[in-house]
């Protein structure tokens, strides 16, 4: 497909309006963009014209954006570019609408704190039912070895069915408190 991909930085001109559609929910909002130059004769940086493009992001990006940002926040929206003409009270308007695909706060201009979702569709992390028993046989020869590679649910045991591939033991999708942390405050373990 020829999609044209984009991405802009430029800060949030409207709250985020969330909507659930028959195919999925879908959160849009309005997105400023504003260049800044530098001013050779005034020695001073000075802003172009603004843009504002619509964004729109489907499913859980829609959600977790609806929860995750606010009017005047800065920030980082990639997605798929889409231009649309019609026509409203006789005069030909065009329109530009972003189809995001991934949307996050800009941290040039201050800090954020990511939190986990807990998904309640655990289809996209576990094992599918016909790959377990290579799965099994595949972690019972690494065990056999001695590798110790760490890919079942303890430090090298069989995985049972059902169970999540990427598991992440640092982090609990319950209480984030709970995570060990390093000196930097960056947690700890297997990525």
């Amino acid at each position: 497909m020829n999609d044209t991909v984009v991405t802009l930085v430029g800060n949030a001109a409207t709250g985020v309006d969330y909507r659930e559609t028959p195919t999925g929910g879908v959160a849009r909002f309005r997105f400023a963009v504003t260049p800044r130059r530098w001013d050779r004769r005034n020695s001073a940086w000075t802003d172009g014209s603004t843009s504002f493009y619509t964004v729109c992001a489907w499913r859980s990006l829609g959600a977790n954006l609806t929860a995750s940002v606010n009017v005047g926040d800065p920030l980082v929206v990639h997605g798929r570019l889409r231009v649309r003409d019609e026509t409203l009270d006789g005069q030909r308007r065009t329109f530009v609408d972003i189809d995001a695909v991934s949307i996050g706060h800009d941290l040039t201009w201050g800090t954020s704190a990511f939190k986990r979702v807990a998904r309640a569709n655990t289809a996209l992390t576990e094992r599918p039912v016909d790959m377990s028993a290579a799965a099994s046989a595949a972690n019972a020869a690494t065990a056999g070895n001695g590798s110790g590679s760490g890919s079942g649910s303890d430090a090298g045991g069989p995985r049972s069915v059902g169970e999540p591939v990427h598991k992440q033991p640092w982090l609990s999708e319950q209480d984030e408190s709970a995570a060990p942390v390093g000196a930097a405050g960056v947690p700890t373990g297997p990525l």
